[in-house]
Parts: structure tokens; C-alpha cells; sequence
């Protein structure tokens, strides 16, 4: 609205987010290619639009609602002239050709691609992904990469129902069911105009916001305790019960608690709003779905058995393979090219292709499918959330199961990560919202109540 209407310039807020990129991404290693000089460019051209008077603000909003808006994409999108690694050593010298679908989308409505962002699982530095350096970040999310990294940054992130939105041109051969591309954003309602641009023409398929009185709310404290896993931290336990209050104060609910023993190795489930027609009040209660005991192994062999390039082929750039046990062995003497995450992932997967031959290894898949079904069933269309604060660096390499509290939801629903403010460490708090399918107008509608509640994303002091 501000370049829209004068009161800046698409040249100065590009040139803004670049200065800043600059400033610190020595220390962050957030960006692995840019394209500044092209941007600011683009940026000029959107000036002169806007000074000639062609269209009025009115006409410049409905054809560009996104005009001369800067944006970074994880590069394991294409963005043409850029490098598109997906995070893979193999792959830092290739560059894109052609855009994919999505970037396409945002530069047909007057966005502007500033850059690619890193990922931190292939690489040895911790980063911020998708929103780093920008106004707003495209990330794709098959086990929690869109918000995982929101969560530990105090922005909002949307993973959303499976299959709506474009995976063209990404590095997703084999996962597109797992896979989904989405928005972040530091404001609730900036991932709804652009989860809106990215669909098009499927806004049809969304559900529609319901009044108050046909929701349905389930939560969860915790999972039980996975000696995998870490346990929920006790802050973010008091965010989600104030965010019950605060549900329970604005739909007139009473919040009922029952214990949750059977989801050891589940995912945290904290809450739930269901849109249910035939629902004759608001209603707030625990959700309990027994199959999540076994979250993080469905995930594994779903992803093991999707028919995609193993890993350890393409981290070789699908010219043989990696031996992912001498990998450790390398890493261990400083002579790898891989990181640890991506080296274990290497193992994991190794160890699930061997359970792919197994009995248990159907069993598991059709439980999965089984979960699905039973999390549909009950949410319709719907809302939930989850686990802790940002780690220390290098801490999540000792806590392998971790994004467990995400993966399961990769089964088609929509997520959207809130956050509630900060910690006692100044680190941030947040709470997934997850949905049924196509309801991902409501998890951000939830997420918008949320932040008025609580304020959202706050502004970092440095």
C-alpha cells in the first residue's frame, strides 16, 4: 500500500532489504545467490508505473496486489540466472534456466525476487529460511521447512492443503504428495494475500470461514514424552493454555482436559478448531489419536516409499550414489562436503529402505493412510497446534526427532504457525493451527485473531 499510494518507493524498499541482506548475511549465510542489480531495476520500472498515472490505486490493487513488493524463495526453487542447489554441494554451480511456476505467479502480480535462501539441513551454517531479507518468503515444507524456521524466527508461515499450489520446477521428483510451497510473512494477513496470488484460480476449492457458533476446537498439551524427541517446553505449554483462554473468552467455550498417555512418539497436538455444520455450539475439548505413536515412523517410510530419487543418489547429483556410513566416518576428519543432518538423513534413509522390505513396512503405510483418514474425519475442516522455542546451534543434530511434531501433518491438511510472543529467553513462542483440507482460509483466519490477541510478530531489538 505504501508504494502503491506514494508514500515510498518500490526502489527505496528494495534498496532498504538489500542494504540490510549485505549488512549481516556474512554472519547468517541467509542468501546463497542474489540478483540486486536487476531488482532495483525492476523496482524503478514499478516507480514509473506508479508516476505515470496509467492506472489509479485502485486498478494497481486489483492487477498487481503485490507491486514492487521484494521477496526471497529457498533455492530449492528455480529462480532463472540463479544458482539452484537445493542445499546440495554437488549442485552449487548449477544454474536455473526458467523460473518456477510460483516465482512466475508473484512477478505476474508486480513482485520482486530479491534472492534465494539457504537451507541450513545441507549446509554447515544454521539459518533463517524462506522470509530472510524481505518482506515476505516462499519456502516449500515436507517435514516442517516452512514452519519450523517460522516458529523459531516469530513470523507466520503456512503450509497448505496438499496439491493447491505449484511444486513445478522445484527439487520435489517422487514427494509432491508430501510436499507442499507456501508463504511467510511477519503478519497473519500478508500470508493470506499471498496464499490467495499462489492458488489462482483454486480459490474455489477453499472452504468458507464459518460463523463462531460452528467451530470446534480439540487441543493438546503435550505428546507423553518420546526419549527421542524433546519435550514441550514449559512457556510454550503456558502460551497455548493462554491462547485457550483467549478462545474460550471470544466463542463463550469451557475448555475440558483429559489425559493424552498414548502419543509417545507423536506429534504435539495442542489445538484444534473444526468447522462442522451439524455443530450446534462452539465446543473446546482434547484431541487424542492413538496411531500418532507412530508419527515418525509412517513419515519415514511414506517418504522412503514415495517412488522419489533417494537422497543419497541426489546429493551425489544422481551419478551413483553416497555411502552415507563413510560419509560419518569423513565427517568426523573434516573431509566431508556433507553436513551431519544431511549425512544422518542419508542413514535414516538407508535404514527405511531396508524396512521397505519388510511386512511391517505395509503395515506402517497403511497406517498411515488410516491416521490420515481418522484426522479427517474428525477435523472436516479444521484448526490445531505445537513444541519449543529455537535451540542452541547445533543442538538439533542431538535431537533427531524433533521435526516429528510437524511431519505427520504433510498428509495433505493445511498448518499455519503462530506466533505468541516471546520467552523468558527473548526467544520466540508459537502454536501450529492445522486444518482439514481446503481449509486453509480458516487456520489464517484463527492465526489473525490470534495476532490481535497477542500482538504476533515482534520486532527484534538489534
Amino acid at each position: 500500500m505504501l508504494i502503491r499510494n506514494g508514500e515510498a518507493t518500490s526502489e527505496e524498499v528494495v534498496c532498504e532489504f538489500i542494504g540490510r541482506i549485505q549488512e549481516v548475511n556474512s554472519y547468517v549465510n541467509g542468501l546463497v545467490d542474489e540478483r540486486f542489480e536487476i531488482a532495483v531495476e525492476e523496482a524503478r520500472k514499478v516507480d514509473k508505473l506508479i508516476q505515470s498515472g496509467e492506472l489509479d490505486e485502485i486498478e494497481l490493487k486489483d492487477k498487481f496486489p503485490l507491486l514492487g513488493v521484494p521477496f526471497t524463495i529457498k533455492d530449492s526453487f528455480c529462480v532463472a540466472g540463479l544458482r539452484h542447489t537445493a542445499g546440495s554441494y554437488y549442485r552449487k554451480d548449477i544454474i536455473a534456466a526458467e523460473d518456477a511456476e510460483v516465482v512466475k505467479s508473484l512477478k505476474s502480480v508486480g513482485a520482486i525476487p530479491i534472492g534465494v535462501t539457504n537451507e541450513s539441513l545441507r549446509y554447515r551454517h544454521i539459518t533463517v529460511q524462506g522470509a530472510a531479507g524481505s518482506a515476505f518468503g516462499i519456502g516449500s515444507d515436507i517435514a516442517g521447512s516452512i514452519r519450523v524456521p517460522s516458529l523459531f524466527c516469530g513470523i507466520f508461515g503456512h503450509k497448505p492443503t496438499s496439491g493447491i499450489i505449484s511444486c513445478w520446477a522445484t527439487r520435489s521428483e517422487g514427494i509432491e504428495e508430501l510436499l507442499t510451497t507456501g508463504p511467510m510473512a511477519r503478519h497473519a494477513n500478508d500470508l493470506r494475500l499471498i496464499f490467495d496470488v499462489l492458488i489462482g484460480e483454486s480459490v474455489h476449492k477453499m472452504n468458507k470461514i464459518p460463523e463462531k457458533a460452528q467451530l470446534r476446537i480439540l487441543f493438546m498439551e503435550d505428546d507423553g514424552g518420546s526419549p527421542l524427541a524433546s519435550p514441550v517446553d514449559p512457556e510454550m505449554k503456558d502460551a497455548l493454555r493462554k491462547a485457550v483462554q483467549h478462545l474460550e473468552q471470544t466463542y463463550g467455550v469451557k475448555a475440558q482436559v483429559s489425559p493424552c498417555n498414548r502419543l509417545r512418539r507423536g506429534v504435539n497436538l495442542l489445538l484444534v478448531v473444526i468447522f462442522h455444520s451439524n455443530c450446534p455450539r462452539t465446543l473446546l475439548m482434547k484431541a487424542n489419536f492413538s496411531k500418532l505413536y507412530h508419527s515418525l515412523e509412517i513419515w519415514v517410510q511414506a517418504v522412503s516409499g514415495a517412488g522419489g530419487v533417494p537422497f543419497c543418489e541426489e546429493l551425489s547429483l544422481q551419478k551413483g550414489k553416497i555411502n552415507p556410513f563413510w560419509e560419518l566416518v569423513k565427517f568426523c576428519f573434516r573431509i566431508s562436503p556433507h553436513t551431519l543432518p544431511a549425512i544422518m538423513l542419508g542413514i535414516i534413509e538407508k535404514i527405511a529402505y531396508v524396512g521397505n522390505q519388510l511386512p511391517r513396512h505395509k503395515r506402517i503405510i497403511e497406517m498411515g493412510y488410516s491416521l490420515a483418514k481418522e484426522i479427517q474425519d474428525v477435523l472436516k475442516t479444521t484448526q490445531y497446534f505445537v513444541s519449543h522455542p529455537a535451540p542452541r546451534h547445533y543442538v538439533p543434530l542431538f535431537r533427531p526427532a524433533d521435526f516429528s511434531y510437524c511431519a505427520v501433518f504433510n498428509v495433505l491438511v493445511p498448518v499455519t504457525q503462530v506466533p505468541l510472543g516471546l520467552g523468558s529467553k527473548g526467544l520466540p513462542l508459537g502454536v501450529q493451527v492445522v486444518g482439514g483440507m481446503h481449509s486453509d482460509h480458516i487456520t489464517i483466519s484463527v492465526a489473525e485473531e490470534l495476532e490481535r490477541a497477542f500482538g504476533g510478530w515482534v520486532q527484534p531489538s538489534i
